[in-house]
C-alpha cells in the first residue's frame, strides 16, 4: 500500500428523492491498494454511499474526488471509463447471456483488450473457464457472483466498489467470495466493500467506516474496530468476542 489516494469521498449529503437525505456528511478515503469495509446498521446509507460514488444518486453538497479529479455527479458510464468497477448486490448478471457474453458485456468500451482481461479475470475465477457457454440465469448465487465482479474487472478498474457482496449466500460461498475479494485486493485493485456480514468484513480490510443515520461513526483499521467495546456493542454483538 503505497499511501497515495486514489478515492476521497468528503462531507457527502445526498439522497434519491428531494429534501429527504439518507447521507448526512459522510466522509470516505481509500488509498492505492487498500481494502476498505462498510458497515452498520440496516438503513445506515452503506449502499446509498457506494451509489453516491458512481454516480447512481444525486450528491446535494460535499464532493467527490478519483485521483484528484472531481468526479462529484458523474455519469456511471464515464467513471467507468476512468478506472471505477461497480458490482451491485442485486440484478449483477445478465441471466439469458452465457458467462462468457456477460464478461463481453463488461468490455464494450474496450472490445480490443478482450484475450488479456478474459485471461485475468479466470485468473481470480478459474471457475467461470470452465462455466464459460453456461448460461448466467443457471449458475449458483455464488458463481453469480462470480461473473458480477469478473465483469466489473474485464475493463481493469483502479477501484471497485462492492454492494452487499455475500448477500444471500450459505456461509461457504460467503467464505469463497470474501477469499476472490482478497485475491483481487492482493492484485492491486482497490477496494470498497459494503457488507453485512460485518466481522468478517473487519477480519479481512485493512480499514473500516461504521456508519449509522448517514454519518461516519467509527473509524479505524479492521483489527481497531472489531475490538472496539463500542462497535461490539452496537453492532457486532456477541459473535465478535468469540475469536
Amino acid at each position: 500500500m503505497s499511501g497515495e489516494l486514489v478515492l476521497e469521498a468528503r462531507d457527502v449529503i445526498a439522497g434519491y428523492v428531494p429534501d429527504v437525505d439518507i447521507l448526512n456528511g459522510c466522509s470516505l478515503t481509500l488509498s492505492r491498494g487498500e481494502l476498505v469495509g462498510i458497515i452498520g446498521p440496516n438503513g445506515a446509507g452503506k449502499s446509498t454511499l457506494i451509489k453516491t460514488i458512481f454516480g447512481l444518486v444525486p450528491v446535494r453538497s460535499g464532493s467527490v474526488q478519483l485521483g484528484g479529479e472531481d468526479i462529484t455527479g458523474m455519469p456511471a458510464h464515464d467513471l467507468v471509463s476512468r478506472g471505477v468497477g461497480y458490482v451491485p448486490q442485486v440484478r449483477n448478471v445478465f441471466p439469458s447471456l452465457s458467462v462468457v457474453e456477460n464478461l463481453e458485456m463488461g468490455l464494450y468500451l474496450r472490445p480490443d483488450a478482450w484475450t488479456e482481461r478474459y485471461a485475468f479475470v479466470c485468473s481470480i475465477f478459474p471457475l467461470l473457464a470452465d462455466r464459460a457457454r453456461q448460461r448466467a440465469g443457471l449458475l449458483s448465487g455464488g458463481e453469480r457472483q462470480m461473473v458480477a465482479m469478473g465483469r466489473a474487472l474485464m475493463m481493469d478498474p483502479k477501484v471497485l466498489l462492492l454492494d452487499e457482496p455475500s448477500a444471500g449466500l450459505s456461509p461457504a460461498n460467503q467464505d469463497g467470495v470474501f477469499d476472490r475479494i482478497e485475491g483481487i485486493n492482493d492484485a492491486g485493485i482497490s477496494v470498497v466493500m459494503v457488507e453485512q456480514n460485518a466481522r468478517t468484513c473487519l477480519q479481512i480490510c485493512d480499514r473500516g467506516y461504521v456508519l449509522d443515520q448517514g454519518r461516519n461513526a467509527h473509524t479505524g483499521t479492521g483489527r481497531e474496530l472489531l475490538e472496539d467495546p463500542k462497535v461490539i456493542e452496537l453492532y457486532l454483538g456477541t459473535l465478535a468476542k468469540a475469536r
